[in-house]
């Protein structure tokens, strides 16, 4: 079968499709014919090596996490899973899986799920890391209700476009950033307020939200707990909280690192079903051009998800 493969960190020259055996379900697992995969933030910082000394990777290594397709092998003590099912969710390799750009891929069936009914491989497979991620963080970190307010930095990314969705879907009134064409992106996703964070500073437009879900990081995390009211509660993805200075202001802030789970994809499957969350599929590349596809996500301007079509639909 064909895989992504790197034998070393770096660039996106690195990422070379091989020919390599197809892998069998060992306890645990289940094998998945692959018909799409979609880039995460975190597939460019495990192929660069910016995590190796935490997390080094064994290398040869086949990139990607998140997958959507076709069960063809059930492994020992694996329940709720039969040969023939559609399903979406993560085959990371620190995940317990064998990689996701591949024509098949062994994954934990922890980390699995049935892929939601009416969508197609490539809308399933641009959601398990993103949507996990948002589902979580709203609904477990920051207990979100109806009626709140809630400040998502980064509402035209993968994760944002997806927690915007989910927090409306909640009741909650949702106050964003983006610029470009993202403005009319997020604003069709249903955010009542959008700042240009090119033009605008939220800092000084914002006060008591009670909730902050931060994507992107640096020194707009901490930044974003001034617009808290007290009580309040921040999480990011990306940013270590200073946890001395949310005291301080009466507030908590934490980071999420999200864990893909059949809980999770099962919370969120319900919600695109139910018409709640819509996949937010920008470009399409096949697996043969993965390197223009790392390039484009690392672009910077990148809205919703990229996806790797490898079954050719």
């Amino acid at each position: 079968m064909k895989a992504a493969r790197i034998d070393e960190y770096g660039d996106v020259s690195v990422v070379h499709i091989r020919e390599v055996d197809t892998p069998t379900a060992a306890k645990g697992q289940v094998v998945v014919a692959v018909h799409a995969a979609s880039l995460n933030p975190f597939d460019t910082t495990l192929r660069s090596g910016a995590m190796k000394d935490m997390i080094p990777l064994p290398f040869p290594a086949t990139l990607g996490g998140d997958i959507a397709g076709v069960v063809t092998q059930v492994g020992p003590d694996v329940t709720g899973f039969a040969v023939g099912d559609n399903v979406y969710g993560e085959a990371n390799v620190l995940s317990g899986g064998s990689g996701a750009f591949a024509q098949f891929a062994a994954a934990m069936s922890t980390c699995l799920a049935k892929a939601p009914a009416g969508l197609t491989f490539q809308q399933a497979a641009s959601l398990p890391l993103v949507g996990a991620s948002a589902v979580q963080a709203l609904t477990e970190h920051l207990q979100l209700q109806a009626g709140q307010k809630i400040f998502i930095h980064g509402g035209a990314g993968g994760i944002g476009s997806i927690a915007i969705q989910v927090a409306k879907h909640i009741g909650a009134t949702v106050v964003t950033t983006a610029t470009g064409d993202g403005i009319a992106m997020v604003k069709s996703l249903g955010a009542d307020e959008i700042i240009d964070y090119k033009a605008e500073d939220f800092a000084a437009k914002l006060q008591n939200m009670d909730a902050v879900f931060d994507t992107v990081g640096g020194d707009d995390f901490a930044k974003s707990l001034q617009v808290l009211k007290q009580g309040g509660v921040a999480v990011s993805m990306i940013a270590k909280p200073d946890t001395a200075a949310a005291s301080a202001r009466g507030v908590t802030a934490m980071m999420q690192y999200t864990e893909v789970t059949t809980q999770l994809l099962d919370q969120l499957r319900s919600l695109v079903e139910a018409g709640a969350v819509t996949p937010q599929v920008t470009q399409v590349f096949p697996l043969d051009r993965i390197q223009e596809a790392f390039t484009a996500r690392e672009s910077g301007h990148v809205r919703g998800k990229i996806v790797i079509d490898i079954a050719g639909n």
